[in-house]
């Protein structure tokens, strides 16, 4: 029996989505207040709870903020296979290969793809990053969907006419609610990278240890 308990060894997972579902829960709650305000002040009729949860207003709020965390963190795994940065924790070494270079090699306790081989480990190398891509896709895809879908809800207030997915790919809107997302995503991934060159957080792995020195990459 292992010494840990269930929650000690899964801490970190369950803790960040307890606090997604917490932010989740508020984002609705706050967003179908708001959504129904601007309904009542148009003349419009207030939506029920079961009515805003598949709303355009929900769908795209929710997936343009998943879509832009996805894509961050694909193009980050993607990126730092090969790229550098000295001094930061969050680079691999500045000369040689690392463990996570090696070809993987088959043994008892390998996930299954290693010890199967063939097309299964080719993916299975690369399957972090085809995850993101797929979580990335979907999200964009759902994002699209709400934002059509809000945009045309908010035309037909207007009594103006809707319009078709091809027309709204087109719209600057929408790559408006992307690329502000986007771009802050880097932002925070880049300061990340270069704070943890000068700075130290004692007893994380995103740091490096207090006493080692700037231009040191661990």
């Amino acid at each position: 029996m292992s010494r840990f308990t269930f929650f000690y060894r899964n801490s970190l997972s369950i803790v960040l989505i307890t606090l997604m579902i917490i932010f989740l829960t508020g984002q609705f709650f706050a967003g179908w207040k708001t959504e129904n305000k601007e309904l009542v002040e148009s003349g419009q009729s207030a939506l029920k709870i079961s009515e805003y949860i598949h709303s355009g207003h929900f769908i795209q709020a929710t997936f343009e903020n998943w879509e832009s965390e996805f894509l961050q963190m694909l193009l980050y795994i993607l990126l730092t296979v090969s790229l550098r940065q000295k001094g930061s924790s969050e680079s691999k070494s500045m000369t040689g290969k690392e463990d996570v270079d090696r070809e993987p090699v088959a043994h008892p306790k390998a996930p299954w793809p290693v010890k199967k081989g063939g097309i299964w480990l080719r993916i299975y190398k690369h399957s972090l990053s085809l995850a993101f891509a797929f979580l990335f896709l979907v999200s964009f895809i759902l994002h699209f969907y709400g934002s059509l879908k809000d945009f045309n809800n908010g035309q037909m207030m207007k009594s103006k006419p809707v319009i078709t997915a091809i027309q709204y790919i087109s719209e600057s809107r929408f790559w408006f609610e992307s690329f502000q997302n986007w771009q802050s995503e880097f932002l925070a991934v880049a300061f990340l990278v270069l704070l943890s060159v000068w700075l130290r957080e004692k007893g994380s792995p995103e740091s490096k240890p207090v006493d080692m020195p700037h231009d040191e990459t661990p």
